[in-house]
């Protein structure tokens, strides 16, 4: 009996080669997704409204910490229309009517607008801080390192907030008590 030499080793390789290609390569195993941080999935870019002006006036400024993320709300009266807002990261946060910088502490610069003056219809200060550098004292904060004034011009007003890095952010408006609205932002402290 005569044998054919096509199956040498050379051969045996190319065959077996070829069957791989064939069948396809062995399936790696799904990357396991990792569980989003305290279930946040926000992520950093721009929270905002529709265009447009709310009733009401902006009362007060006020910070809390969670387990998870730092929290600043704004409180606004009458607001019977719905709180339009804009609340984005900001190379530099600028005062309203003058452009000025707003210098804040933190790596990353939170920019909130909100779309009520911080007066009334005759001119009086409905929300006047004591001190405009400091709203809250955010001191043992995790994820915040200062709330700032940047003023209240032609129907809205900014407030800049100072962070230790571009992190998760959101934004919403509560309604209640009463006819009070509430902004609320919520920066989480860490991915």
């Amino acid at each position: 009996m005569k044998t054919n030499r096509i199956w040498g080793r050379a051969g045996i390789g190319t065959v077996a080669a070829a069957g791989a290609l064939l069948l396809g390569a062995p399936a790696a195993a799904p990357a396991a997704t990792a569980t989003p941080y305290c279930g946040i999935t926000w992520g950093s870019t721009p929270d905002y409204t529709s265009s447009g002006y709310s009733s009401g006036h902006l009362e007060n400024v006020r910070s809390g910490r969670h387990a998870c993320f730092d929290r600043l709300v704004l409180d606004v009266d009458d607001a019977t229309h719905g709180l339009k807002y804009d609340v984005r990261y900001v190379s530099t946060v600028r005062q309203d009517g003058s452009g000025i910088a707003v210098p804040l502490r933190g790596a990353a610069d939170v920019q909130i607008i909100v779309r009520v003056p911080a007066y009334d219809s005759a001119g009086r200060a409905t929300y006047r801080p004591a001190n405009s550098r400091e709203l809250t004292n955010t001191a043992g904060y995790a994820t915040f390192r200062q709330v700032a004034w940047a003023g209240s011009f032609e129907g809205q007003s900014t407030i800049g907030l100072g962070v230790r890095a571009r992190l998760p952010m959101r934004a919403f408006a509560l309604a209640g008590p009463g006819d009070h609205s509430r902004l609320v932002i919520d920066v989480a402290h860490r991915w």
